[in-house]
């Protein structure tokens, strides 16, 4: 009898810990997970508009129209 009481402690205590755990985890990845996602979106939209600047380069002598079907926009 004691050893059950025992073990039913311990997964008691560990639910606990699991629980701690998870929102430990979910508050470093918020804090750590937005300015990484930031800089990201930030080099993706650097390197966009690179490659649509230099596209409508490519095809400046073009009407504005095609050049907008081929390239796309920049923003």
């Amino acid at each position: 009898m004691l050893n059950e009481d025992t073990v039913a402690r311990k997964n008691l205590v560990a639910r606990k810990h699991l629980v701690t755990s998870l929102v430990t985890g979910l508050i470093i990845g918020i804090i750590a997970g937005s300015p990484i996602g930031w800089f990201v979106h930030q080099f993706y939209y650097q390197q966009r508009l690179a490659q649509v600047l230099l596209c409508r380069e490519n095809h400046r002598n073009q009407p504005a129209a095609v050049v907008d079907s081929q390239c796309g926009t920049p923003y």
